[in-house]
């Protein structure tokens, strides 16, 4: 390990065991707000219209890392539980019990991922940066399936069978999703030296 990647890993273990400064708390503030507008900005592809929500939460781990990234992710949850309507269909604590809010607790989690894979070395090249953001995606993925089944067929009496379940879940609409990963890969790999000097 070089002398720069021994310091990068002595400052990441230092954030990562202390309160967040006030950088931190910008950046965390602002992923959140861009989080929130993603969910209102809709790519209209055929069938399936995808927005960018997934690519700013993968931005946020991608340049900020798993811990600031996933402290993202939840400060934007928060706003929705508490009412703000920044979900894509309003807010408040009932929300939970809509089959798609399992995506949301994914973005969380596969933000984390991202994050952690990512900064895993202190120069990540794009080919790491893709493979933290599919990982990421991945669990996205896992989450909002599995939620979005349990919720309907057990929960609020709206069965689903898992081949439509599958194909208009995750068949018709991961493609987008991919091409934003390596979107999300490339910005981030310009990105984090700049992000860096900001921390």
């Amino acid at each position: 390990m070089s002398e720069k990647e021994t310091i990068l890993s002595v400052k990441n273990e230092e954030r990562a065991s202390s309160k967040l400064t006030t950088k931190e708390m910008v950046l965390c503030a602002l992923f959140a707000a861009l989080i929130a507008v993603g969910a209102f900005i809709r790519v209209p592809v055929p069938v399936v219209p995808f927005t960018l929500q997934f690519l700013f939460t993968m931005l946020a781990g991608v340049l900020l890392g798993g811990r600031l990234g996933a402290t993202s992710v939840s400060l934007y949850l928060l706003m929705g539980l508490a009412g703000l309507p920044v979900f894509a269909e309003g807010g408040g604590i009932g929300y939970i019990l809509k089959p798609s809010f399992g995506y949301l607790i994914g973005f969380c989690v596969g933000t984390y991922v991202t994050g952690v894979i990512a900064h895993k070395v202190a120069q990540p090249s794009f080919n790491r940066l893709l493979l933290a953001s599919l990982t990421g995606l991945g669990i996205v993925y896992v989450f909002g399936l599995i939620y979005y089944y349990i919720i309907c067929n057990y929960v609020i009496g709206a069965p689903i069978a898992m081949g439509p379940l599958f194909l208009y879940g995750f068949v018709l609409s991961v493609p987008g999703d991919i091409a934003l990963c390596f979107l999300g890969a490339s910005l981030g790999k310009r990105l984090i030296p700049v992000i860096r000097k900001g921390l």
